[in-house]
């Protein structure tokens, strides 16, 4: 199988107690850029046409021409899609702790740490961890890309969207299942056995089963959207299950959108369904995937790509950077 080369950077900066608690992503600097897979933008396709070699998701618009309303008069242009860097989502042991921003603690008197916990190393292992959701249209912020109707959300800067530890659906299931309350069809073991054949389509032909939509491939269950799992696992893999659940919460609350489609020409659409065929992510830390082709799918097996990225201590929370397939109207004039 074919595997993401490891890019690592080397410092001589001591590792102290702060750096174990909540440990810094060195975002700010040259691993903002040469830490992004930039291989992951790839197929564009323009016209309905790709002009390089690469996966879309099932049901990407196959149109060459479009119309977007523009008060009142038709806008006519063409249309374009690529994978786009969108979001960064930091996942954390420590409550209110942001790799993204050095390593900073928005509050010191916390409580409910996260982290794999073992309990009787018989598979009644349970991990938790809260997550942070930032805004992060990297192509609008370098002004390589920054047509409005092409940036679901109209997001133009990095923001923080969204935090677990103000959400108490994240650590509370049955408040979750209010939310989800479907997910009681999914807690047998049909349902999770149907998983596997999802794990093995994504890491072999690598495109999840958009028809599995309770499944997250070879991660797991994605029911509940809660930060509580009963595993056993690693932590590449638990921490990219909770990616997948964020994502899903997200969607359901109406706080994502669907962007590819003919009816996602003009702005993103209002989905309450993860599309899981939509997102690819790739790791910005612990180590980055930087290099070849280096992005994975919602569900790809972590042994493919990720599970020699942990640091023991200092590598344990995991930032994912998520590329999100983006159909747009490129009508000429920016808007």
């Amino acid at each position: 199988m074919e595997s993401c080369a490891v890019t690592t950077t080397t410092s001589s900066k001591a590792i102290s107690a702060a750096d174990l608690l909540c440990p810094d992503a060195d975002f700010w600097g040259e691993k903002m850029l040469t830490g992004v897979c930039w291989s992951c933008l790839f197929p564009i396709r323009l016209g309905g046409f790709s002009l390089s070699d690469g996966d879309v998701p099932d049901g990407a618009t196959e149109e060459t021409l479009c119309e977007c309303d523009a008060k009142g008069l038709p806008d006519i242009g063409i249309t374009g899609g690529a994978w786009l860097p969108a979001r960064l989502i930091e996942v954390v042991r420590k409550p209110y702790c942001s790799p993204i921003l050095g390593g900073t603690s928005f509050n010191k008197g916390v409580r409910l740490w996260g982290g794999r916990k073992e309990v009787e190393g018989d598979g009644t292992d349970k991990t938790y961890y809260n997550y942070h959701y930032w805004a992060f249209p990297l192509y609008m912020i370098l002004q390589l890309f920054v047509q409005n109707n092409c940036n679901a959300g109209g997001v133009r800067n990095l923001d923080m969207m969204y935090m677990s530890e103000l959400d108490p659906t994240w650590n509370i299931d049955e408040l979750a299942f209010f939310m989800n309350p479907e997910a009681v069809l999914f807690a047998n073991p049909l349902a999770v056995a149907a998983c596997t054949v999802d794990c093995a389509t994504t890491t072999i032909s690598k495109k999840p089963l958009a028809s599995l939509y309770w499944c997250a491939g070879c991660w797991g269950n994605l029911y509940p959207f809660t930060g509580n799992i009963a595993s056993d696992g690693s932590p590449p893999r638990d921490t990219s299950l909770l990616t997948a659940r964020v994502l899903a919460s997200l969607h359901r609350k109406g706080l994502a959108h669907k962007t590819y489609g003919d009816d996602a020409l003009c702005s993103g659409q209002i989905y309450p369904m993860l599309p899981k065929q939509q997102y690819k992510l790739s790791t910005l830390f612990p180590i980055a995937e930087a290099s070849g082709k280096c992005c994975h799918w919602i569900g790809e097996s972590s042994f493919k790509w990720g599970e020699f990225r942990t640091i023991p201590g200092t590598g344990e929370d995991y930032v994912y950077l998520l590329w999100r397939y983006t159909d747009c109207c490129l009508n000429g004039n920016g808007k």
